[in-house]
This record gives structure tokens, sequence and C-alpha cells, in this order.
């Protein structure tokens, strides 16, 4: 299992980077002999009253089967876990869910799903996480995870009962109505695991199971983490929506745009991979050519005003990794400062 500890990002590699693997942990990983289900582990397969524990995995049950769950389902049914119950308060989601994985118990009730398995998994909405938990009891032995990518594994113990354990399970990937595209999705994602030790390595054998990549996240960094992750999604359609916006100023489609700006954004990856996330930035900031950026306010205010704001704050951190390249004079960092001025 990989972590991010201080030990592992020293020197001027950043974590994730292809030319900084990130560090193993204690307990090593799949390809160092990490031991798979020890006798820790077994104690909690074992101990569940209804133990149907198959080959050594638990069994697991879903509590919420909207496009998180399914996916989730489905992945962890697919390498060989046998997943037994789901509950969800919608019908149709319900047996979309029995549908995809035979041999599914399914329920209204969470409660019914934690008296059937050893391992249950909430995908639900992380408003919805205390509520629900505080309807729940742990058997001794059964393990309670949520795989909310903001909240720790702590909003759980309210569920927890002697000899029982909780914790967090959360994929890095963007789960879409597509099942399917999903469920490849998570084949080489991160997969943030937080949670009572004894758990911690049956999460990260079922991490490794459907294809992930276990991360153990430091203390109190999940909310950084989880931010991070949003802007790397919601914030990257955002950022798409205006780009396609103002390749309509320009006479293109919206499949034309992604064409003819996608290839820039992948390209721009790439040098950020290559060369790190400074080194990668280029335009007019980096120039210092602060009439451009008049220019570009000006045809915004005009063609697009509601991605003026956008385009200010993104080029205000331009400006500041241009400032800490020390690439600019000051008087060329005044003009790009006075270009940048929010529009009266």
């Amino acid at each position: 299992m990989k972590v991010w500890p201080d030990d592992a990002t020293r020197g001027s590699r950043r974590p994730g980077s292809d030319a900084a693997p990130l560090a193993a942990g204690p307990m090593g990983n799949g390809n160092t002999g990490r031991p798979r289900h020890g006798d820790d582990i077994q104690a909690i397969i074992d101990a569940h009253p209804q133990n149907r524990a198959l080959g050594g995995a638990p069994s697991v049950g879903i509590v919420g089967a909207g496009p998180v769950g399914l996916a989730l389902g489905l992945a962890i049914s697919r390498a060989g876990w046998p997943v037994t119950a789901v509950a969800s308060r919608d019908e149709g989601r319900r047996e979309k869910f029995r549908a995809s994985i035979p041999g599914v118990r399914a329920f209204i009730d969470p409660i019914s799903v934690v008296d059937e398995v050893e391992l249950t998994i909430l995908t639900i909405p992380d408003d919805a996480i205390s509520d629900v938990v505080a309807s729940l009891r742990l058997y001794s032995g059964q393990l309670l995870v949520h795989t909310s990518g903001l909240l720790g594994a702590e909003v759980l113990e309210p569920a927890r009962a002697a000899g029982s354990q909780i914790g967090a399970f959360h994929p890095l990937v963007s789960f879409t109505l597509d099942t399917e595209l999903a469920v490849a999705a998570i084949s080489g994602a991160t997969i943030a695991i937080e949670g009572d030790d004894r758990a911690i390595e049956l999460l990260a054998d079922l991490a490794e199971a459907i294809g992930g990549i276990p991360v153990r996240l430091p203390p109190g960094t999940k909310p950084a983490y989880h931010a991070a992750a949003v802007l790397a999604s919601g914030g990257l359609v955002a950022l798409l929506d205006a780009i396609v916006a103002l390749g309509a100023v320009a006479g293109m489609n919206e499949a034309g745009a992604l064409a003819v700006y996608g290839r820039l954004i992948e390209q721009t990856m790439a040098n950020a991979r290559a060369l790190g996330v400074r080194a990668a930035l280029t335009g007019p900031i980096s120039r210092g050519d602060s009439d451009t950026l008049k220019a570009h306010v000006a045809a915004l205010q005009r063609f697009a005003p509601d991605v003026v704001e956008l385009y200010l704050a993104v080029a205000r951190r331009e400006l500041r990794l241009v400032d800490e390249r020390g690439v600019l004079s000051p008087i060329q960092l005044e003009r790009v400062l006075a270009a940048l001025a929010k529009p009266a």
C-alpha cells in the first residue's frame, strides 16, 4: 500500500509524478509480499454470526445503488469477492443492481444489509451518512466503510460495536451514468483508505483486487485531497464549458472545440508530467504580454461576460507561478497586474 508521508516527497519530486512513485508504506504492497488476510483480518471475517465468506474474502453489501454503488458493486463482484446484498429506497435502482449482479438480495432498509454481510459499504451522499449510521449497529467482527471523498472514518463511530471496525474507501474516479465506463476507470485509479489498523489491510486488498492503487492519507488532509479532486473533475468540466463557449464565438461546435483545445490540454499535461507544473506554464502571462491580456478581457466582456471572473482567477494563479519563476521584471509584473484588474 502506498502513503504520502513527508519522507515520500523529499527533494524536488512531487507525489504522483512519473519521476517519483509514491513510497510504499510500512505494510508494503502486493509486489513486495504484503500478507493477504492475516490473522487480524481473518478475525474480521470469522467473527460475524452470519459469516458466509468465500475463499477468504468477506461477503459484501452495498448501501446505495446509484452510479457509485452499482459500479463499485460490479467491480468487486468481478474481482471474485461475494457481493450478496444491496439497499436502496429507489426500486428501479435496486432492481438494476440485482439484475447486474446475480444472487444479490435487495432491501429498502440498510439495517437488513448489515444483518447479511461482513463488509458493508455506504455509497450514499455525504449529507446522508450521519443519519444512516445512526440507525445501524455493527456485530463484533464486522466492517463498515463509506466512500466519501471528504469525510473521515470517524463519522461511522456511532455504529461501532465492541470488536467491529470502521473505515473509508474513496476511489478517485469520475462515476458517470455509464456504468461500464466507470468500472473500467477504477483500474489504475488511486483509492484513498482510512480506518482502523486491522481494517486497513482488508481495504488495501479490496482496492488491489478491483485494480486500484491503495493510498493511506495523512491524518487531517482529506478535505484538501478532496478539494483537489473536485478541481480535477468538476472544475475541469467547468473550464471546458468556458472553452466551448469561447470556441462557439469562433464558429466551433462543442465537438470541434474539444478536438481543437483538447489536444492543447493533452500537450500541457504531458509537459507538466515531464517538466513539472511551473515549467509547463506558457502563454502571454509568462511573457509579460499585458496588451494581449487586455484584449482577452475586452473580448470576454463583449462575447462571454460570465467567463471574465473565471479567466481572471486563473490568470492570477498563473501570475503567481510566473512570479515564483522570476522571469518578469517588476515593471512587467505591474503591467500584467493592471491588465488583470477586475473590470468595473
